[in-house]
């Protein structure tokens, strides 16, 4: 074993390979194809080539020959779920059953931008970029014992992106077409070669089962233990209390290299919690492993019990390798109360990161002031000659002083003087004050908002906020619901301000569409939460996604990062750097992390400390 492995755990599973837009190189292997030359590779790079040799054995940073057994058990905060189903607009999905599927490519966390074969043995890309072939291997299986075959992509990908959540039709848009050229050989033709991520995206297509799913309603929600191909299975469904997915022992794929070495566990639990600070004493109780600690308070003071003295727990920080995650109280725009930029500007001014960092986070954050924060694609200063030359023919849409005003925009630090300059915006915008309530001077109407969430957690950042609006005369509420009601109401767009997170690759692609753009602005559980509806923004997104250079991605997103701040669609939060994780000490993996993300797939269970742990907890 090696002398970089230690005794750890973390937290958090490994996301999919983020949505990348920049052109493509690839890697040649021994064999070539014969669609016109076009070589056979297999692993696609965004610059240069994959890092991976075509004989590579197993990612660089995982121990290969890791021990097999053991449970790892996470909380999830809700209510329930009822759905074993993820990729519908319908029900609440059960935590973690993405991860029964395989898909085409497997993404390498310790690379910014390759992946490699999984369901795909081979690939070959048109050098124009027009389609792209995957050779399937003919030892896939599913969990019932079918084999996997090209009709099952091509049945996945249409029923995902006509039936499933509209991310799927956002991400395939420029797809075409997907054609089974043999049991074993699926093509993808692409509409045009401008969105320089989508052979990446095209191999993270789940493939799902034809002959489970052509003969169930694929939109309903469900409790089903659906078949998959991937390294686990669904075991447990107990609504309201806990799933369970276990380790496939004859998994088709874990000798292969972007595998070896990984889903060690044999048990993942997901045990429900309606409640965070139930959660946290459960953690403490040794009734969960390991816990993302998303509480600067309690990172900072909350570890005073006797496990975490006896070094029974530990805490680790894991540095985020991607641009910080935009986290923030989204306006929704649907609502007439927010269609002038001067109230969403004014009650911007109301949330007091200051006061916050200091009295409850332990000064622990960074206030977010980019929607890619910590890139060299965020916007700074007055726009560079470059972006005004995108921003420039949408100078009558736009607002005036994102080309005269710089970013971060400067606001008061002093609380007083934004209050004072938050009622001088409302007051420009028709408001004024009247026996104490802030009303529309023409109608009477005062101005009223509620804050929509599910997790009592978060009461602590909002109060503070609605404290304030309530000097300026504004009525603010919480309204705290089920994961259940929260997701509905989403759906239908039936809330005034939420908390919604939009995070960022360092290459940002197909995915900003479903964000920001008009045709997603009404689209029930699209990521628009806000409804944006932005003809400039519209074209600053689909210019981003055809970028033929590095250059010319930095300058989009900086032009669309600038537009988006001085629109005052989000009031933004903070951001730390990192993860910070809590874990029982009875788990282990190879260090140094992965560059680009945790993996939790890497770890495995140290049996003896697991042991001992154990018997000092429950005497056995």
């Amino acid at each position: 074993m090696s002398n970089a492995l230690r005794r750890r755990a973390g937290g958090g599973l490994l996301a999919l390979l983020c949505l990348f837009a920049a052109p493509f190189a690839v890697a040649t292997s021994a064999t070539d194809g014969d669609d016109a030359g076009v070589p056979t590779v297999h692993g696609l790079a965004l610059y240069g080539d994959p890092e991976l040799p075509a004989d590579f054995t197993h990612f660089p940073y995982v121990e290969p020959e890791a021990p097999k057994g053991g449970s790892l058990t996470q909380a999830a905060v809700g209510s329930s779920f009822d759905s074993t189903n993820p990729f519908i607009i319908r029900g609440t999905p059960a935590a973690g059953v993405s991860q029964i599927y395989d898909t085409l490519l497997e993404g390498n966390p310790d690379e910014p931008f390759s992946a490699y074969g999984l369901l795909a043995s081979g690939i070959r890309l048109d050098p124009q970029r027009l389609w792209i072939e995957f050779d399937l291997r003919p030892e896939a299986r599913f969990h019932d014992g079918e084999p996997l075959t090209a009709d099952d992509v091509v049945f996945s990908f249409e029923l995902l992106t006509e039936q499933g959540n509209p991310s799927y039709g956002a991400y395939y848009a420029e797809v075409e077409s997907a054609t089974a050229l043999d049991d074993h050989t699926v093509r993808f033709e692409f509409a045009s070669n401008h969105s320089r991520e989508l052979p990446l995206i095209v191999g993270q297509l789940p493939v799902l089962p034809e002959h489970y799913w052509a003969s169930r309603d694929f939109t309903s929600p469900t409790l089903a233990k659906h078949p998959g191909s991937g390294p686990y299975r669904i075991a447990e469904v107990d609504p309201g209390r806990r799933i369970v997915y276990a380790r496939v022992e004859d998994y088709w794929g874990r000798d292969l290299p972007v595998k070896r070495g990984r889903h060690n566990i044999d048990r993942l639990v997901y045990d429900y919690y309606r409640d965070r600070e139930i959660a946290w004493e459960a953690f403490k109780a040794g009734v969960l492993d390991y816990r993302i600690d998303a509480r600067a308070a309690t990172w900072a003071i909350g570890y005073d019990f006797p496990a975490y003295h006896d070094g029974l727990v530990e805490k680790l920080t894991v540095p985020d390798g991607q641009p910080a995650r935009m986290q923030a109280f989204v306006f929704n725009l649907r609502r007439a109360k927010f269609d002038d930029p001067r109230v969403r500007e004014a009650l911007s001014l109301t949330f007091d990161f200051p006061w916050l960092n200091a009295n409850i986070f332990y000064d622990a954050y960074q206030r977010t002031e980019s929607f890619f924060q910590n890139s060299e694609m965020a916007a700074e200063g007055l726009p560079s000659e470059a972006e005004l030359e995108v921003l420039e023919p949408w100078r009558d849409v736009l607002p005036e002083r994102v080309f005269t005003e710089p970013v971060p925009i400067e606001h008061p630090d002093d609380l007083r003087e934004r209050l004072r300059l938050a009622l001088e915006l409302l007051r420009e915008a028709g408001y004024e004050v009247r026996d104490g309530s802030l009303v529309d001077a023409e109608s009477g109407r005062p101005l009223e908002l509620e804050v929509l969430l599910y997790d009592t957690g978060l009461e602590r950042v909002v109060q503070p906020m609605l404290r304030n609006m309530a000097r300026l005369g504004i009525q603010g509420t919480i309204r705290i619901v089920d994961i259940n009601q929260y997701l509905n109401r989403l759906r239908s767009f039936d809330f005034d301000m939420v908390i919604g997170q939009f995070p960022q690759s360092n290459n940002p692609g197909n995915e900003q569409r479903e964000f920001w753009t008009s045709d997603y602005a009404d689209t029930p559980q699209s990521r628009n939460l806000m409804g944006l509806a932005n003809p400039a923004v519209d074209d600053l997104v689909d210019r981003l996604i055809r970028a033929e250079s590095r250059e010319e991605l930095n300058t989009l997103t900086r032009a669309l990062d600038r537009v988006l701040l001085h629109s005052f669609i989000v009031i933004p939060h903070y951001h730390s750097g990192e993860t910070r994780i809590a874990v029982w000490d009875k788990f282990a993996w190879p260090e140094p992390f992965p560059e680009y993300g945790m993996d939790l797939a890497a770890w495995w269970v140290d049996s003896e400390r697991a042991a001992e742990i154990e018997q000092r907890l429950h005497g056995r």
